[in-house]
């Protein structure tokens, strides 16, 4: 019976494995083993970091307008109660937008504070 060489094959995952270890500090880019458990690591790092980033995002746009509506008298969560309140659906995205361009955002606040 005919025998199976996987030297090819093996070969090449080895080879794209240790592409993906490139750059990492001492045996991690060259020992197969440590590398195979270094890049597995690091897809984790990746995928939980896709998530954190839009939460950096939303404390990024609050931020940027509370330090708007500051300037106007008016704080944050007060402004968002009345929002609620009122049923203006803005998300924070198009608001922290809005509080770069004053003039805009201005007439937003107005808007939101005539109708108390």
């Amino acid at each position: 019976m005919t025998r199976v060489k996987r030297g090819v094959v093996t070969r090449r995952k080895h080879k794209k494995l240790l592409g993906l270890a490139k750059g990492y500090e001492m045996s991690r880019s060259s020992r197969l083993s440590v590398a195979k458990e270094t890049v597995l690591h690091a897809g984790e790092y990746a995928f939980a970091g896709r998530r954190k980033r839009k939460g950096d995002f939303r404390r990024t746009w609050i931020v940027r307008i509370n330090a708007a509506l500051r300037g106007m008298d008016m704080t944050y969560s007060s402004f968002i109660a009345l929002m609620k309140k009122k049923n203006i659906g803005l998300d924070r995205k198009i608001l922290s937008a809005l509080a770069q361009k004053e003039q805009i955002f201005k007439n937003v606040v107005d808007a939101v504070k005539k109708q108390k």
